[in-house]
């Protein structure tokens, strides 16, 4: 039998397909990208936020055409959806078999037997413990996710996911340093640590926060060249991790610390940590301390009581500080959370000015960054190549994210294959990508 799988949302739900297709492998079940020929379909689902929920949806209503027009049949939930919205699901979506809880997914092995059996059943036990299964990777051959913590304790008054993956949780580092042994060993060449909340990891396990000395370790493993850490929160990013991405010479200058808003009064309702002057501070020591220091970091506008004078301290604070990647969302009221149940929530008319106004700042400052690369040299690693101009290879350097900042573009890239690191001139730089030649 074949089996299909959709993986939504972020790359931690990815790593969780993965270790899904890993225990499904070795069922001896063959995995097919084509869901026309599979006879189970897996939707690994995102419930985050309402365009992550509806993009889920209409994404099991599409796999579950299958039943009718593929081979189809046997249709399975996976992930946070399932895990929040499980008895609604169950009984709106007839066309689904199982939904399984995002703390059961190592049970998938089980599940698919119960319901090859003749079996519709909902599936939120409590599975395996954060130990190291196996695994099948779906990123590409040099790159791979490496996942140090299920859950978050942080609490932010937006979010839902406190409720959907329970408390923070941190994997045993023994666990995690094998794990990421086994990728280099493998051929992987950039490990991405991804987490709720990276800065907190091991606080939980062992009373200190462990973050710095795991890249320590991290970076001597063989083989691989880029350490690359995502979700950096700022209260816990202290003076001895700062020292480790400023003196791991794998480690990447590339830091991703989601800081959501700038003004005082709307980061204490959204129940953040830190104050203005706090990130503030932490930026300028950053930047002293690794001049070639790069920062991508996400905002909220529209939150409920988000006024006019909060938005233009948030405008000016990404004018002063000139970010050379932002992300910017709308908020999305959602229900069980502090902040969606709060008055004052903002007109999505209002929200969506507010998101055009700070994503064209955004992106006038991403350009002016660009373009002060010019003529400087960087390392990439050749991702692909341009379809019409097989010439044109398409890479990325320290300073960008797979799946989330831009391209450098290279020129004369012909005879590279995917996966190799190459050394690069910029040539010239855009809002969201640069071109290169070869060194």
């Amino acid at each position: 039998m074949k089996l299909g799988m959709v993986s939504l949302g972020c790359p931690k739900n990815l790593v969780d397909s993965e270790v899904m297709l890993g225990i499904i492998r070795d069922k001896n079940l063959e995995i097919t990208n084509d869901p026309s020929e599979a006879d189970i379909i897996i939707v690994n689902t995102c419930g985050f936020i309402e365009s992550a929920k509806e993009e889920s949806i209409n994404t099991i209503l599409q796999m579950a055409e299958y039943k009718e027009e593929g081979n189809c049949k046997y249709l399975l939930v996976t992930g946070c959806l399932g895990q929040r919205y499980a008895d609604e699901l169950f009984a709106e979506l007839t066309e689904v078999d199982a939904i399984v809880g995002k703390d059961s997914f190592t049970d998938i092995g089980m599940v698919i037997d119960e319901v090859m059996a003749g079996k519709r059943l909902v599936h939120l036990e409590k599975g395996a413990p954060l130990t190291n299964q196996p695994r099948m990777l779906t990123t590409p051959n040099y790159m791979a996710y490496l996942k140090i913590a299920e859950g978050c304790d942080n609490c932010c008054s937006y979010c839902a996911i406190p409720q959907i993956c329970g408390p923070y949780t941190s994997r045993p580092y023994e666990a995690v340093i094998a794990e990421a042994k086994e990728l280099a060993a493998s051929g992987i060449k950039e490990i991405i640590v991804v987490a709720q909340d990276t800065t907190r990891y091991g606080e939980d396990l062992y009373g200190k926060l462990m973050l710095p000395q795991l890249l320590k370790d991290l970076n001597e493993l063989d083989g691989v060249e880029w350490i690359r850490v995502m979700y950096l929160y700022p209260n816990n990013f202290n003076d001895e991790l700062i020292e480790a991405f400023a003196t791991l010479d794998k480690v990447c200058k590339y830091i991703d610390i989601p800081l959501q808003h700038a003004s005082d009064t709307l980061l204490s309702s959204m129940n953040r940590y830190d104050t203005k002057a706090e990130v503030e501070a932490l930026l300028t020591k950053l930047r002293a301390r690794i001049p070639e220091i790069v920062i991508r970091t996400t905002f909220i506008v529209g939150f409920p009581g988000e006024t006019d004078e909060d938005f233009e301290i948030l405008k000016d604070f990404v004018t002063a500080q000139r970010f050379e990647n932002a992300g910017v969302f709308q908020y999305s009221q959602e229900e069980g959370t502090v902040a969606g149940a709060m008055p004052n929530q903002i007109p999505d008319e209002i929200k969506e000015n507010r998101y055009h106004e700070l994503m064209a700042l955004q992106a006038e400052i991403s350009e002016e960054l660009h373009q002060e690369m010019e003529d400087k040299e960087l390392t990439v690693v050749i991702e692909g190549f341009d379809e019409e101009n097989p010439e044109l290879g398409a890479a990325r350097s320290y300073r960008e994210a797979p799946e989330i900042d831009g391209n450098i573009f290279v020129e004369n890239a012909g005879d590279l294959n995917i996966g190799d690191f190459v050394k690069v001139r910029i040539l010239q730089g855009f809002t969201y990508e640069m071109v290169a030649e070869r060194v």
